[in-house]
């Protein structure tokens, strides 16, 4: 099993962070390997239970997908994802946490836990997940990226500081 965590700082207020992560049609932008997201079941009004399917682009021009089921919704704050796998046993679950810290500063937590069972992908899975993780955090910061080069996204979300 492999764990994968890591945090920074996004100079953005939690509420905006999370209205661009629940704007599903803007992933594209940000996440370079998203090549769609699709609502499969939109969950109740916090997103509980929400059921999507991210595809998104693999070495050498492949496509693939992930069926995500969206459980312990916080808005604004959090929320837990479970990557089902058409295997048992090879469900992947990772978190989302947003901790305000200040007007327009936001710790971002990511967590995922993975465990490939099958060769010989198991054979193989800390390359694998070494390049996932990678871009996993790359794509967390384009999205910090994104929001400060588009002031105009979700602009009512700006906090305005406590004089």
């Amino acid at each position: 099993m492999q764990l994968h965590r890591y945090n920074f700082e996004m100079p953005h207020s939690a509420a905006r962070i999370w209205a661009l992560f629940q704007d599903y049609d803007r992933w594209c932008d940000y996440a370079p390997m998203v090549k769609r997201v699709e609502v499969l079941w939109p969950g109740d009004d916090h997103h509980n239970g929400r059921l999507r399917r991210v595809i998104y682009q693999m070495p050498m021009g492949r496509s693939g997908s992930a069926l995500e089921l969206v459980t312990d919704v916080e808005p604004e704050r959090g929320y837990t994802y479970t990557m089902i796998s058409h295997e048992p046993g090879n469900d992947q679950i990772g978190h989302i946490r947003l901790e305000p810290l200040a007007p327009n500063r936001t710790r971002f937590h990511f967590d995922e836990r993975y465990e490939l069972t099958k060769a010989p992908y198991k054979w193989f899975e800390k390359q694998i997940y070494r390049f996932i993780n990678k871009k996993n955090e790359e794509t967390m910061r384009s999205a910090s990226a994104w929001l400060t080069a588009h002031p105009e996204y979700r602009a009512d979300l700006i906090e305005q500081p406590v004089t």
